[in-house]
């Protein structure tokens, strides 16, 4: 058989549970957080089908033996610290709108997670900065739309201006013994180890 490696973008499947649509001639492929819909094989466009590949059920092509095969979602984040404070950006966006994260997001096909973490904090913060060191490598996905890995980064200011952007409509340095509602467990975790630290 020969497996072709699917685009992430055509979904996740964690768990064997599925149901067939035998009038749409679709799978739904049933995850630890949601539903993927997965209808036509991407490289030949015939209705794929649930079978077991390596010990999982996947959405495979009974056509030309393409696979589906999982991919991680990886986002990059960076942990700036200035004077004891801690930098941190307010989502704009829904889930956790309203709420405080360290600088980050998704890294891109092919981009090197330090590069996607210096990406997103001039995305987000306008500022520049230069990567010191591996902070932390958090898993498991919070959300529908979650990473299922987040690689956090020390880093240094080393140009830029302080102005939100993108997914962001503040930012700002919190001192970690007055901080804001922070978003996300691999924030909460990497600010808990740097108040454990004091």
């Amino acid at each position: 058989m020969v497996a072709h490696q699917s685009n992430p973008s055509w979904g996740y499947c964690h768990h064997h549970s599925y149901y067939s649509d035998h009038f749409t001639k679709k799978v739904i492929l049933v995850g630890h957080h949601h539903l993927i819909d997965i209808k036509f094989c991407p490289y030949c466009g015939s209705p794929i089908q649930p079978k077991e590949v390596y010990g999982k059920v996947r959405s495979t092509c009974p056509a030309c033996e393409w696979v589906h095969f999982e991919d991680p979602k990886v986002a990059a984040a960076v942990l700036v610290q200035e004077n004891g404070s801690i930098l941190l950006a307010r989502r704009i966006f829904n889930p956790k709108k309203g709420d405080w994260t360290l600088p980050a997001g998704f890294v891109d096909a092919h981009e090197d997670p330090k590069d996607a973490a210096i990406r997103e904090c001039l995305e987000e913060t306008g500022l520049v900065v230069r990567i010191t060191g591996l902070k932390d490598i958090i898993s498991g996905r919070e959300h529908d739309r979650g990473a299922d890995m987040v690689i956090v980064y020390d880093a240094e200011i080393i140009g830029g201006k302080l102005s939100a952007g993108d997914d962001a409509d503040d930012v700002a340095f919190f001192s970690l013994n007055q901080l804001p509602p922070l978003a996300f467990q691999a924030t909460k975790k990497v600010i808990e180890s740097l108040q454990k630290q004091q």
